[in-house]
């Protein structure tokens, strides 16, 4: 049992470091800042270090701060096969959500099931950094494209007026940003290894297999390996039309992301990369007047906060209660 819980771990690892390509380098490669072989060699390692050094206090969130009592290995197994399989029919299916939250409400069918009690009040807590990230991200894109937008403006003045020509007619202020755009996907990639890793490897923890650090340590190579082997079909198909973004716009929305994510992060708490990308491209749009995402993304989150966790919690709790009673079923026999 012990060897297929972490073999799950791992496959689910694999999938999310091959997901989540295109929230972290999606926008760098789109605008030409980087190609696709630099931006997933970039990627693999900073997600493996997010992983390995400052996953700790998200790992033991899901394995300890989302139920009353730790889950046994076969319930943690049922855990981890219930959000996998959910996350991978979701993406087929085009259907937008969120892997953490399927993870955590997947955990909490299970503990349900077993009749654990589950911490409904850090579920709460969890739930409205969810909610409130996007829309925190949101606000931070518009001020801070306004801010960069202001200070560009400036440095064109000066630069008018010393006869150096427009700002950026050179190129080389184009090439600046894109070096700047590179330097926070590479952020990017890092929280993600933190925020992502313990989806699949708290249940490692949670089942006393290994330590937080041993368990980032190796998810963060499945994280590795799935950006490495099958980050490059997925780079551009997950970059949520990022092509509607300039370079400072990019920047400063991939910056916002990354930012927002490692502060939840910090406080052992765990919110969707995609979805706070998401907000942060809608306020750097709004602050140049522009319709960076589409109304149906936007619904596409709220419906993914509907569908998500409640197949996570049923059928969690659904295939928990089925091998309890195949398990008592055998024992009579």
């Amino acid at each position: 049992m012990t060897v297929l819980l972490v073999a799950l771990a791992l496959a689910f690892a694999w999938s999310m470091g091959a997901h989540y390509t295109g929230a972290c380098m999606g926008m760098p490669h789109a605008l030409r800042a980087v190609n696709t072989w630099q931006a997933l060699i970039l990627m693999a390692p900073l997600a493996w270090l997010g992983a390995a050094l400052a996953s700790h206090g998200v790992e033991h969130t899901v394995a300890d701060r989302l139920s009353t009592k730790p889950l046994g290995t076969v319930a943690e197994i049922v855990t981890i096969g219930v959000a996998f399989a959910l996350t991978t029919a979701f993406t087929r299916l085009r259907i937008p959500t969120s892997t953490i939250q399927i993870l955590v409400f997947s955990v909490a069918g299970t503990a349900l099931g077993e009749g654990v009690g589950v911490a409904w009040s850090t579920i709460g807590i969890l739930a409205v950094v969810w909610v409130a990230a996007p829309v925190v991200a949101a606000g931070l894109g518009f001020f801070g494209t306004r801010l960069a937008d202001h200070r560009a403006a400036r440095h064109a003045g000066r630069h008018q007026q010393a006869g150096s020509g427009v700002l950026g007619s050179t190129g080389w202020d184009a090439g600046l940003l894109g070096v700047g755009l590179v330097t926070v996907g590479m952020a990017a990639s890092f929280v993600m290894g933190s925020n992502d890793v313990a989806n699949a490897t708290g249940s490692l923890v949670g089942a006393r297999v290994f330590s937080p650090l041993s368990a980032g340590v190796l998810g963060g190579a499945g994280l590795a390996c799935g950006v490495l082997t099958w980050g490059r079909p997925l780079l551009r198909r997950v970059a949520f039309d990022i092509v509607t973004l300039d370079r400072l716009m990019a920047t400063v929305a991939q910056a916002v992301q990354a930012v927002v994510v490692i502060v939840a992060v910090g406080f052992g708490l765990f919110t969707s990369m995609n979805q706070a990308l998401i907000g942060a491209m809608a306020g750097v749009g709004a602050a140049r007047g522009r319709e960076t995402v589409n109304r149906s993304v936007l619904v596409g989150i709220v419906r993914g906060w509907a569908i998500g966790p409640g197949a996570g919690l049923a059928a969690a709790f659904l295939i928990t209660r089925l091998v309890s009673a195949l398990a008592g079923h055998a024992a009579l026999e």
